[in-house]
């Protein structure tokens, strides 16, 4: 039996969270969705593969193996919007990026908070004792949650995603002087385009773990899927792949 996560404890103030990377719909969960749904083509293809040099580097990884649509670990438990007005994804989506429907007959209430329970609350323990302990060896911490999404998707933003999408809350979940030495490795190259901010504000994971004032700092950065992959057919591109982990390799380093 798979296990639902994957977690390496390391020792630097660094923790790496990859909350979208997941396949696994458990049986029981599957029998009640629609084919197409039980490959979960909204997840964030490969991020765990470009943020693996976490190993080399000492830092921390929590990945979760569920997919995102049996409950997703970057919204809030009692499903508040994180972009009110504009189209989002709930914390058990009933609907895929294009919106269409995932379930035979979508879950009650009852089945949403044992996925809570069961699912949920577990990852979201791990990030905030993994925190706690960060923070008592080095004074400071430091969550960066990583995503990626396709470079068009018309449901959340028009025309195509910068390559580089980093969230800060506005400002609110990471120290100016954290996001600006992020910044400066990416002004220091001209690949990839990149914004801070942006649609991309940062989730549940960023929004409710970063408090600067307390010396735990969190960014999420939400890659352009185009810069590493065949979007087409979902396969990993090596050379493409190479090119972007440099960047991001760099960046995280400043951040030590």
């Amino acid at each position: 039996m798979q296990k639902d996560y994957l977690f390496h404890h390391r020792n630097s103030p660094l923790l790496f969270s990859i909350p979208h990377d997941g396949s696994v719909i458990p049986g029981d969960i599957a029998k009640n969705m629609h084919e197409f749904a039980l490959s979960s083509p909204d997840r964030d293809f490969f991020v765990s593969q470009l943020f693996s040099f976490a190993k080399d580097f000492d830092i921390s990884l929590l990945k979760t193996n569920i997919s995102r649509y049996v409950i997703d670990m970057n919204r809030p438990a009692d499903n508040t919007p994180l972009y009110p007005g504009q189209s989002g994804t709930q914390l058990c989506p009933t609907t895929s990026f294009n919106e269409q429907e995932l379930y035979k007959s979508r879950p009650d209430k009852t089945e949403i908070q044992r996925r809570i329970e069961q699912y949920w609350q577990p990852y979201h323990q791990i990030i905030q004792d993994k925190l706690e302990l960060i923070k008592a060896e080095h004074g400071f911490a430091i969550l960066i949650d990583c995503h990626s999404i396709k470079s068009h998707v018309p449901r959340f933003f028009k025309g195509q995603l910068p390559d580089i999408n980093i969230g800060t809350n506005s400002g609110a979940s990471c120290s100016q002087e954290i996001a600006g030495k992020f910044e400066t490795v990416l002004n220091q190259q001209n690949k990839y385009s990149y914004v801070f901010n942006g649609r991309f504000k940062g989730g549940y994971i960023t929004r409710h773990y970063g408090n600067p004032e307390n010396n735990i700092h969190a960014l999420q950065i939400e890659l352009s899927q185009i810069n590493y992959m065949d979007e087409s057919t979902n396969r990993y591109d090596d050379a493409k792949a190479e090119q972007l982990k440099t960047v991001l390799i760099r960046a995280v380093n400043a951040l030590c």
